[in-house]
């Protein structure tokens, strides 16, 4: 079976180059060469990749997600910790690990306003996770308008 997934070969001069193979060349996990210029489909930003990766497992766990909900609806004041951990029923210290796991990945900042620690949400970070999914929502279908899109079009 045909595997999509491609190890790109990025900046690696050595033996390759002697072999004949650029740049611009990479393999699928079947060790087919490829040439980028003609398969730029399956070439990926792994970075941004990774990036939505852990913002989806961060968001994965549902203590961490129903905290980052009650983030968004708190808008851009914010949630204060104690505020939170009363909404939620949650112990001191369980909330504390979820709130760094997701200030680690940028779905959220904590900010320190005299005595009390505020979170809110980044909503940059939601659109770009949100951006990266839909960002070529219907590509491979020539002329397909995504369903939802295609009842205001």
């Amino acid at each position: 079976m045909g595997s999509k997934r491609a190890i790109w070969l990025g900046n690696r001069r050595d033996r390759h180059t002697a072999q004949g193979i650029s740049d611009q060349h990479y393999f699928y996990d079947s060790r087919n060469i490829v040439d980028a210029a003609e398969d730029s489909a399956y070439r990926v930003d792994m970075t941004e990749l990774e990036r939505t990766a852990a913002c989806l497992e961060a968001l994965g766990n549902p203590t961490r997600l129903a905290i980052y909900r009650l983030l968004v609806r708190a808008g851009a004041r914010g949630k204060p910790v104690g505020h939170i951990q009363q909404a939620l029923e949650v112990p001191a210290s369980t909330l504390s690990h979820h709130l760094k796991h997701l200030e680690m990945v940028g779905l959220i900042e904590r900010r320190r306003e005299g005595t009390t620690h505020n979170c809110v949400a980044c909503y940059m970070t939601m659109d770009d996770v949100l951006g990266y999914l839909t960002r070529e929502c219907c590509a491979d279908e020539s002329g397909a308008v995504p369903p939802e899109r295609a009842e205001t079009a």
